[in-house]
């Protein structure tokens, strides 16, 4: 018998397949709920991990769902289980809270090896601690402020900026000395960054910089806390720089089985355990309901409203008399070439910044000079920059 669980994030997707046999069913207290000492323990032959995976939504988890459903990705499950806070209710499905479902999957690890005090899980736009009683179960939860400068998101964000792959740029700060950046405000750390850059400062220092600022922040969440052995899961849990800093400051962190799928494979747990509903098929997607918001209407409605100011491009000749303007922005970078005597715009390039600004220029000066072609000479009497 095979479940399903699903943790719709705030920016992705998490999904786990597990399968077991005939184990028997919990015993439950008067209350109908499981008690600690009733759990009954897995046996690893019984109860395992099929398949597991994470795929960004970009803010539109329905189309990554109907994806799912059009491939037949759940055509061998019997039962799903879905949990998340942001985006869950979008699904007709047996749902659990998160806190549960991070019991489950701790349970399962635990019998597998990775006994612990708290789970810390590190998303897209959240940080949150789970702390742990010896029965395993959830006896407080923390999560941290709502600055994102700590979050999974905001770090591939600025990877993005400096033009770098998430391989890339781990594999690049893995060999450098970390550029220290502000964590208290998201503004000052994306400062930071950029005037680390214009300082020529490499980007594998950055990156790291940016991993131990990450770090800082879930140890500031902690602090008050005397943790042994906490485990690590969520997005931020394949951040080998980011759990090396943390590790220095809590010797016993270890990252378990699963772990970027981890309250995933709580649900599915969940789910092939309580077997409350079967799965629901093609109508797992619910219908959009009407918010109980106001809404205004769509901007293109008002199109006719809008004025774009715009420049036509003249020909450049012989001998003109030009001025060259240059913007170098923390992510993009603009030049123009204008004509003294009409202001008439000759060329122009928009480019990505890509951490680098004086690669930046250079580059948008040679595509200005390939517009106005090879054999064109221009006087340039100015450069505002």
């Amino acid at each position: 018998m095979k479940a399903a669980g699903l943790c719709v994030g705030a920016s992705n997707i998490s999904y786990v397949i597990v399968e077991k046999g005939d184990n028997p069913p919990r015993r439950q207290n008067r209350a109908g709920a499981a008690t600690p000492d009733d759990l009954p323990k897995r046996e690893e032959s019984k109860t395992r991990v099929l398949q597991t995976g994470s795929l960004p939504h970009e803010g539109d988890p329905r189309r990554v769902l109907g994806r799912f459903l059009r491939e037949g990705f759940f055509e061998q499950v019997c039962y799903l289980g879905v949990t998340g806070r942001k985006y869950r209710h979008i699904l007709k499905a047996a749902q659990v809270s998160e806190p549960e479902a991070v019991e489950e999957a701790y349970r399962f690890v635990r019998e597998a090896g990775w006994p612990a005090d708290a789970v810390i899980s590190g998303g897209g736009e959240t940080l949150m601690v789970y702390t742990l009683s010896p029965e395993g179960r959830v006896k407080g939860v923390m999560t941290g402020n709502k600055c994102a400068s700590g979050t999974g998101d905001f770090f591939l964000q600025q990877i993005k900026r400096l033009g770098l792959g998430l391989e890339e740029a781990l594999e690049e700060a893995s060999r450098a000395t970390a550029y220290k950046v502000s964590g208290r405000c998201s503004v000052f750390c994306k400062s930071d960054c950029t005037h680390a850059l214009n300082k020529g400062a490499a980007k594998g220092s950055i990156v790291a910089g940016l991993c131990r600022m990450m770090a800082v922040k879930v140890l500031e969440l902690l602090q008050g806390l005397k943790l042994e052995r906490p485990l690590l899961v969520g997005g931020v849990s394949g951040n080998k720089i980011l759990f090396d800093a943390l590790k220095e400051a809590l010797p016993g962190i270890s990252v378990p089985p699963h772990a970027r799928s981890f309250e995933a494979l709580g649900a599915a747990l969940w789910a092939l355990e309580e077997q409350q509903e079967k799965f629901p098929g093609q109508e797992l997607l619910a219908e959009r309901g009407e918010s109980s918001f106001s809404r205004h209407p769509a901007p293109a409605e008002y199109l006719d409203r809008v004025h774009f100011a715009s420049m036509e491009k003249a020909d450049p000749r012989e001998g003109d008399t030009c001025i060259l303007g240059l913007d170098v922005g923390s992510t993009t970078t603009k030049a123009v070439l204008i004509r003294r005597r009409d202001q008439a715009l000759l060329a122009d390039c928009y480019l990505r910044t890509l951490g680098d600004p004086v690669a930046a220029a250079r580059e948008c000066y040679r595509q200005l000079l390939a517009q106005l072609g090879p054999n064109l000479s221009i006087i340039i009497t100015g450069l505002g920059v």
